[in-house]
């Protein structure tokens, strides 16, 4: 590159001697910013989602490229935050392909000191035996003036702040139908 070259490079030159005098535009852009892309170019395909971390049910775009997420965002047709997140929703895709979360069902015997990788239809087998086991054990008919109580104290629910409003109304109607009285889905803990 030779020396006029090199000066006509620099913004202030472009700028004194350019069409934007004010720095705005052409003028401030180097060779490097004009070849940029925005990362949501690449992508094949793009899914509608919400955003999963509270009940306010902010719209999300997830980008996808040979099936991976490779960006996600505010999606501005959403009626309830045109195009806006949260710090918490803007993080999102980091809750979803970090290397560090956990994909497997991890369990640790009674007293034992280690966890041990299970498949999850013997974890699910497991909740779902000590569920009707402790429902059984504490299951209350009727109060002490023979009135009818139709529950269970020895169940309880305590839901996360990322499902959505969707998986917390099954996660209720779950809890309700086997006698759970002490529910919570919106937990902050």
């Amino acid at each position: 590159m030779s020396a006029r070259e090199l000066l006509q490079s620099w913004p202030l030159i472009k700028q004194l001697t350019g069409s934007d005098p004010m720095g705005r535009g052409s003028a401030a852009k180097s060779a490097h910013t004009s070849e940029t892309k925005a990362r949501t170019t690449a992508a094949t395909r793009t899914v509608q989602s919400v955003c999963p971390y509270c009940a306010v049910g902010c719209g999300q775009k997830i980008f996808v490229k040979n099936e991976e997420i490779i960006q996600i965002e505010g999606d501005p047709d959403s009626p309830i935050s045109r195009g806006r997140l949260c710090p918490k929703g803007s993080a999102t895709k980091q809750l979803v392909t970090a290397p560090s979360r956990q994909t497997s069902v991890l369990y640790r015997k009674p007293y034992g000191s280690e966890w041990e990788t299970i498949d999850l239809e013997q974890a699910t087998e497991m909740v779902a035996r000590r569920i009707v086991e402790t429902r059984e054990r504490t299951w209350e008919h009727t109060d002490s003036h023979n009135r009818p109580l139709n529950r269970t104290m020895g169940i309880a629910g305590l839901g996360g702040a990322t499902l959505d409003n969707e998986e917390n109304y099954l996660i209720k109607k779950l809890f309700m139908a086997i006698g759970a009285v002490q529910i919570e889905n919106q937990a902050r803990i």
